[in-house]
């Protein structure tokens, strides 16, 4: 009859020279499950990393699930109770099944190296999944008939290993709250010390800065606005200005830039349209001058000087269009890896892809699907992301167009899973398409009254914008008066350096 000296030499066996047998430690996996029959305490310590599916040998992936099944209810789990659970079982028949659970309890290591061992059969399920991957993939790129190109290919392959890494991930625990306090009171003192009271990402907008203290680590940030409002101009101005302003001294030691860090993730616009932007409003020449190269010499040494200030700024651009919320999760972790990563902006929203499961269902559950993982990133990277939305079209029904929280598309996922959510608005924008036509029977000088009116409105509203805060989880909300310069597609601070509250 086959036992346990039997299991291990068949395991460890010679592999031939044809092919190579994959990594797995049986004594590694005997020892962990004599442990947790013994105490099931050892379950305890790696049940939040190690699955059943971890194990090499089938027998033990079934012996840990069934302990997993009775430890979860509350029973006992050992030898005893599990032999009535595995007497119908054909491969613990065929190693005496009774016999093999004893000789497991009884060759039980302490429970003090539980942990150590599921480490090393984690570790191992991993490398393991490595090599299914890249058999899958070479298998793939072999394949002529195979669907998608090489490019969809990678993003299948980086999509799978961003879920093998996930597979057991451990990303926090319970802390003691006297080490909690200690690290808010940190926060503080650093926010103390600070010039201005920003404590996070500066925007460089007065009025938002004062408003948020910054754009906070791990903040999810939704900027939302209808179409020629000019959501991309305001991200692009934030973005700029972050990677324009250096780090406070306290900070700079952790960081890998004298500057913040700023990706920027374009699924709308190309990296060259946004470079011109950015050249335009450092430049101050009308980026329309600059698309249609209708610009004269005494502009080039503007130019010039404008690129070399901004091809030092730490910012980089990715524009893969239709690109999947898990990719960008990848290559934000990426980015933080290599180059350090302070801010993120996404633009936007809508055209980022869910994963392969809600892609099929309805556009409600892949957009709560990509909130989420947005929010997810900003905590696991402890850095803000800033993701443009794009309104439903009830703003245009209504006689005040200031958006509202309902106006937001999706909103019950979007709303819930924001830190912060902004709209920009401009007045101007509407009020130069609702020219006054004077009216059946209206009297002249009625007319002309209506006429200066609006003349007068249009002339205090040019060239200015709101950014409104309607909701802000740790702060006030309230509405930023920003000057906005649309030739230059950039927002700045008012010419007064005021701006109002229109929310008490």
């Amino acid at each position: 009859m086959a036992d346990m000296d039997t299991l291990e030499r068949a395991a460890d066996a010679p592999a031939g020279p044809a092919f190579r047998t994959q990594p797995h430690n049986i004594e590694a996996e005997q020892s962990l499950l004599g442990a947790v029959l013994v105490n099931n305490e050892a379950f305890h310590r790696v049940s939040d990393f190690l699955r059943a599916e971890h194990f090499y040998e089938p027998v033990h992936q079934r012996i840990f699930e069934a302990c997993a099944i009775r430890i979860g209810r509350g029973q006992l789990a050992d030898h005893r109770t599990l032999y009535h659970l595995f007497e119908t079982d054909p491969a613990l028949q065929e190693l005496d099944g009774p016999r093999y659970l004893a000789r497991l309890a009884a060759a039980a290591e302490t429970i003090i190296n539980a942990s150590e061992y599921g480490r090393i059969i984690h570790d191992l399920a991993l490398r393991r999944g490595l090599i299914r991957v890249g058999e899958e993939v070479v298998t793939t790129a072999y394949e002529p008939q195979a669907e998608g190109s090489g490019k969809d290919q990678i993003e299948t392959a980086e999509r799978r290993l961003f879920e093998l890494a996930q597979q057991g991930e451990i990303t926090g625990d319970f802390r003691g709250f006297s080490g909690v306090l200690t690290e808010a009171v940190r926060h503080i003192e650093s926010a103390f010390h600070k010039t201005g009271k920003v404590t996070g990402v500066p925007t460089g907008l007065t009025g938002l800065d004062e408003k948020m203290g910054g754009l906070q680590r791990s903040d999810l940030l939704i900027l939302a606005g209808r179409p020629s409002m000019g959501k991309t101009a305001l991200a692009v101005t934030i973005a700029a200005n972050a990677a324009m302003a250096e780090f406070h001294e306290r900070d700079r030691e952790q960081a890998k830039h004298e500057n913040f860090v700023v990706g920027v993730f374009s699924l709308e616009m190309s990296a060259e349209q946004l470079a011109t932007r950015l050249i335009s409003a450092q430049a101050q020449v009308e980026s329309d001058r600059l698309r249609r190269g209708d610009f004269d010499e005494n502009d080039w040494p503007k130019l010039v000087r404008a690129t070399q200030e901004l091809s030092a700024l730490p910012l980089f651009i990715d524009d893969t269009p239709a690109l999947s919320v898990s990719a960008l999760r990848t290559r934000a972790r990426r980015l933080k890896r290599t180059q350090g990563l302070n801010l993120l902006v996404v633009d936007y929203l809508q055209l980022l892809r869910g994963s392969g499961t809600y892609a099929q269902a309805n556009r409600v559950q892949e957009i709560s699907e990509i909130t989420q993982s947005l929010k997810a990133i900003a905590k696991e990277l402890n850095i803000p992301v800033l993701a443009l939305s794009q309104l439903s079209r009830a703003v245009e029904q209504r006689e005040d167009k200031r958006p509202m929280l309902s106006d937001l598309r999706e909103s019950g996922s979007i709303e819930q899973d924001a830190d912060i959510v902004m709209f920009v608005f401009r007045e101007e924008y509407y009020l130069s398409r609702a020219v006054p036509a004077q009216r059946e029977s209206e009297p002249q000088d009625k007319f002309q009254e209506r006429y200066q009116q609006w003349f007068e409105r249009c002339q205090a509203m040019h060239n200015k914008a709101e950014v409104i805060i309607a909701k802000q989880r740790h702060g006030p909300i309230g509405t930023v008066q920003v000057q906005f310069d649309g030739s230059y597609g950039r927002f700045r601070n008012l010419e007064t350096s005021a701006y109002q509250d229109s929310y008490p």
